[in-house]
């Protein structure tokens, strides 16, 4: 059994498990936050368990459950996949709990203090573009999947753990310098997934970041590249298409995203190779 505590700016994880593959996603990718529990002071924001099946399935067909303060929030996964369960239950805590922050699904990279925001529907190609701009052109990485805003400081938040990458992608980011990929788990909800761990840079360097760019990136085998400039108001709309609590927060979330927008230049790209993407966002960027 592990018993360990995380701590994921902005938030504090207190995490148990009897899973052997869940201590070494721990020990693969999160070794900078790994605290024994019990040893702390600290608030604990989630209080996560990953459990045994119940009954008969804990033997024939073994599963892994997801707790929060020992309540179930969705069904559980084949026991094989008791490492991805954390990533995503530990999104979704992030993406449901009122901690304050307006929380969107987008990738996050920064420079010298610039964001970079990327928001993207599944399939996309975000989170492989996301990868790309880290381990390429070494930008910092603030989150792969959640773009977490305070909204008092108007400021994107650091939380920097394992790119979850899907399919085809895999190979691709597995060739890139520097990228280090956990073990694959196949036949998931999602297919194939593998994670790749954030260079050391992203994990030790914790660093704020003000939005200065929004592309919506699009992959699209076979199509000809192109790359629009948007307008803020369209950028906003289709944002809160991917907050998870904007409507929750009220005038707060509208005025944090408002705020988020107000000096960044926003621009829709299609394209059909990694190398592609990359040169476009180095002529939006300048970086």
């Amino acid at each position: 059994m592990i018993d360990v505590t995380l701590y994921l700016a902005p938030v504090t994880v207190r995490l148990r498990a009897p899973f052997g593959t869940v201590r070494h996603h721990l020990e693969t990718f999160y070794p900078d936050a790994l605290r024994p529990s019990g040893r702390t002071g600290n608030f604990i924001d989630f209080d996560i368990r990953i459990a045994h099946g119940t009954g008969w399935r804990r033997w024939l067909r073994p599963q892994a459950r997801f707790l929060l303060d020992n309540t179930e929030p969705f069904l559980p996964l084949p026991a094989s996949q008791a490492a991805p369960l954390f990533e995503w239950g530990l999104n979704w805590c992030l993406a449901s709990r009122p901690l304050g922050y307006l929380v969107m699904h987008a990738a996050v990279v920064a420079r010298d203090g610039d964001a970079l925001v990327m928001p993207g529907s599944p399939g996309a190609g975000k989170s492989t573009l996301c990868a790309a701009l880290t381990f390429i052109d070494q930008w910092q990485l603030l989150s792969d999947e959640l773009a977490i805003l305070a909204p008092e400081s108007g400021s994107l938040q650091p939380n920097p753990r394992p790119i979850s990458l899907k399919n085809e992608s895999i190979d691709i980011v597995a060739r890139f310098p520097g990228a280090r990929l956990g073990r694959r788990y196949a036949d998931t909800r999602k297919g194939t997934i593998s994670h790749a761990a954030p260079p050391a840079a992203s994990r030790t360097v914790a660093r704020q970041a003000r939005c200065r760019w929004v592309i919506f990136p699009r992959f699209t085998p076979g199509s000809a590249p192109r790359c629009e400039a948007i307008g803020r108001a369209e950028a906003f709309a289709r944002i809160a298409e991917q907050s998870f609590n904007r409507d929750r927060m009220g005038d707060t979330g509208f005025h944090a995203l408002c705020g988020m927008l107000d000096k960044a230049r926003c621009f829709d790209i299609a394209y059909d190779s990694t190398e592609t993407a990359l040169v476009m966002v180095r002529d939006i960027t300048g970086r």
